[in-house]
């Protein structure tokens, strides 16, 4: 038996991360496969106004407000989770659909160092219903450029 030796070059991982127990679980495992490696954790945090309601301005700059609160309180639980770990790491709030944001993020950093290896992690979704139709990690799975970790 042969044992692996970790890739050349820096792992960068971007992990999808609302504050839910899957999410945790994607983190560590984000952590895990950068031991004995060179690399960096992209956290984000994706604040997604549905665009199917119709809301004034007003409802809108509170509903920003809330998305400020919520990503500061990310944002420390993540620096507690990740503090022992000596894992390099960063954290990012961007706006839309999340998918498509959490393949963005995938897509910027890859194409800015393509000689590093670039990987999404995230928790699987916890609504049985999710697991089968219309979930983020199902829509990964269809359409990330980049491999995919779906973490239970």
């Amino acid at each position: 038996m042969t044992s692996a030796t970790p890739p050349d070059g820096s792992v960068h991982i971007v992990v999808g991360y609302d504050g839910s127990a899957p999410a945790s679980r994607a983190l560590d495992a984000a952590v895990r496969l950068l031991q004995g490696r060179a690399g960096r954790i992209v956290v984000i945090y994706v604040a997604h106004l549905s665009s199917l309601v119709m809301m004034s301005a007003d409802a809108i700059a509170e509903m920003e407000s809330d998305f400020d609160q919520v990503e500061q309180e990310l944002r420390t639980t993540v620096a507690e989770q990740l503090r022992a770990s000596g894992a390099e790491w960063e954290f990012e709030r961007r706006q839309g659909a999340i998918p498509d944001q959490l393949i963005a993020a995938a897509t910027e950093i890859r194409d800015a160092h393509p000689e590093q290896t670039v990987a999404i992690a995230l928790g699987s979704s916890s609504q049985a219903a999710h697991r089968m139709v219309g979930s983020v990690a199902v829509s990964l799975a269809r359409h990330s450029p980049v491999p995919l970790l779906i973490v239970p």
